[in-house]
Order: structure tokens, then C-alpha cells, then sequence
């Protein structure tokens, strides 16, 4: 026995380039299967725990998954905003709790902007219930404040008190805006603690500093001619005309889909809009996600199993050598 196990020993010694190949092939395609195994688990983890506590969200007519996408994770631009007379009319609807108005649409560096109001602080929740945080400063109260994102502040490198310059729309070159509000800039006065979803990419500011900016603007350009200082601003009505969603939270979760249906129907409202159970729609996202998902272990066991049946191979071939060299 110690006579064979040392002539293996040698002809696997002998062969130990290819047999390195093998195990090496072996291996990487084992971490590459651990490794998207992970990263489902832990993207999986991350859409279920972008937003909770939000019963609904509700904006103009689309697909489900369009509106989680641009609504939560701020990916992808609205095809349409909703009036802010309908999100007036929702909040006053007696089975919601608390709303949540959001509109979206510029950036600042590649990271989206968020306009949002107070209630936002008070009332949005993420993981299993958390509440938002300040790391540093406070929310925004006037006009030109703006609360930053983690992240936002880590890659940028933001303190309180900075001065930053928003970007009309998400287009970018070369890491800047192709139009910028550069007469109207925002100042930091406060920083999320981290959260792991969406908010920590996204700089919000208030809805009346998103209408504030877009006074002197018309179809998305400048307004030829006209020019209003940011230290008049106030003198304007800066309540916004639309918005791109609403999060709503209601008083009892059992009213849920009867709310969803009314909003549907258009019981109250003047436009089009859809609710959306964002439970429901993730579980419609993820199935979207899946099929790469499944795709990429698929591929990872197939290297697996080419590695496997190569190492069989070179051990087989190896005996039977052995095999011929014992009887010689």
C-alpha cells in the first residue's frame, strides 16, 4: 500500500501542471457559484428592505416595476408626473395616515435629486422599521437647504456648510451636466447616517427649492430673457403644480386594496393614477432580476462540473498508466 501510495504520489507529481489546472478550475468555479449566492441573498436583502411601513405608492399610470424603479430606487426617469391636487386629495382621504410627496428629475453629480417635504423624515422607514437618521446637522427648512445621502457625502467628500450646484435632469459629460442651476445653489445643512438602500445615493432638498430652481425654466430649458435671482424667489408662490409619486401610509392595512382599487377607478381624482402594493411589485422585480440571476448559476455549475469531469479524466488516464507500468 505505502508502494502505490507513493508512486501516485509521484505520477501526480509529475503531473502537476495539468492536475493544478483542474483544481484550480475547481475551485474558481465553486467561489464563483458561493459568491452569486451571496450577492442574491444580499441583493434580494437589499430591494426587500429599500422602503417598509409604506402601504402604497401612488403616481401616474404605468408599469408596477417602472414606478418602484424610479419611485424607490430612483432608476429610470417618470413618463408622466401627477398633479399636486391629487396628492392634496389623497392625503385628505380619510383611510391614509400620512403621505409622502416626492418628486424627482434633477441630479447633482450622477446621484439623483429627491424633493420631498418634512413628512419625509417623519415617516419613512426602511430595513424592518428604522427611521432615518442624521449623522450630522438637521433637515432642510429653508428654500436653498439640502440634506445629503451617506454616500453621497463619503465619495464627494461633503461637510455641512458646503455649497453645492444641482444639474437639470440625469444626463451627464464627463461627470458633469450638460445644464446646471448654477444661479441657485444649495447649501448642506445636514447627513443621513447609513441606511444600505437607495437614500444613501440621493440629495434631497425641499419641494419649494425644486420649484425654486425651475421658476425662469420652460420645457426643461431657460427661459430666453428671464432671469430670477435666487434672493427673489420667495416673492413666488413656490407650490409645486406636480410631482412624480407619493409613499402613503394608511391608518389600517385592511383598506389597502379598496384604496388601490378606488385610485384606480379615479373615485375623486382628475388624472389617471395607479397604486402599486410595493411588496407585490418587488416580488414582480425580482422575478425580472432572477432569470440572469439563474442564468449566472447555471454557467457557474457548468464550469464546475467541466472542472470535475477534467480532474476525473486526468485521474483516470493517470491509473491506467500505472496500471501498464506495474505490469512492465
Amino acid at each position: 500500500m505505502k508502494l502505490l501510495l507513493r508512486l501516485a504520489a509521484h505520477s501526480a507529481w509529475n503531473r502537476r501542471f495539468t492536475l493544478g489546472l483542474m483544481l484550480l478550475a475547481i475551485a474558481l468555479s465553486t467561489t464563483m457559484l458561493l459568491g452569486i449566492e451571496r450577492v442574491r441573498h444580499e441583493v434580494r436583502a437589499g430591494f426587500s428592505q429599500s422602503v417598509s411601513g409604506t402601504d402604497l405608492v401612488v403616481g401616474a399610470r404605468t408599469s408596477p416595476i417602472q414606478l418602484m424603479l424610479y419611485a424607490i430606487f430612483r432608476i429610470g426617469g417618470a413618463t408622466n408626473n401627477m398633479g399636486w391636487d391629487s396628492a392634496l386629495t389623497l392625503a385628505r382621504n380619510p383611510a391614509v395616515a400620512w403621505t409622502i410627496p416626492i418628486s424627482l428629475g434633477d441630479s447633482h453629480r450622477g446621484f439623483p435629486v429627491l424633493a420631498t417635504n418634512g413628512d419625509y423624515f417623519r415617516h419613512f422607514r426602511y430595513g424592518s422599521g428604522l427611521p432615518l437618521k442624521l449623522a450630522q446637522g438637521q433637515p432642510f427648512s429653508g428654500v436653498f437647504d439640502a440634506v445629503l445621502g451617506a454616500e453621497v457625502a463619503e465619495k464627494l467628500h461633503y461637510q455641512l456648510g458646503d455649497v453645492i450646484i444641482l444639474s437639470h435632469g440625469m444626463g451627464s459629460v464627463g461627470g458633469r451636466s450638460l445644464t446646471q442651476h448654477a444661479d441657485k445653489p444649495f447649501k448642506v445643512v445636514g447627513i443621513l447616517a447609513h441606511t444600505g438602500t437607495p437614500v444613501d445615493r440621493t440629495v434631497h432638498i425641499g419641494l419649494d427649492g425644486m420649484q425654486a430652481i425651475h421658476l425662469d425654466w420652460e420645457g426643461g430649458a431657460p427661459m430666453p430673457g428671464l432671469h430670477i435671482p435666487a434672493e427673489f424667489v420667495k416673492k413666488f408662490d413656490l407650490t409645486p403644480t406636480s410631482i412624480t409619486a407619493v409613499l402613503v401610509g394608511l391608518k389600517s392595512r385592511a383598506r389597502v386594496f379598496a384604496l388601490q382599487r378606488d385610485i384606480a377607478d379615479g373615485d375623486g381624482f382628475r388624472e389617471p393614477l395607479m397604486a402599486v402594493l410595493p411588496g407585490v411589485a418587488l416580488d414582480q422585480l425580482w422575478d425580472v432580476v432572477g432569470i440572469g440571476e439563474n442564468a449566472l448559476l447555471v454557467v457557474s455549475g457548468m464550469v464546475m462540473v467541466v472542472g470535475l469531469a477534467g480532474l476525473v479524466a486526468a485521474i483516470l488516464a493517470s491509473l491506467g498508466e500505472r496500471r501498464r507500468e506495474l505490469a512492465i
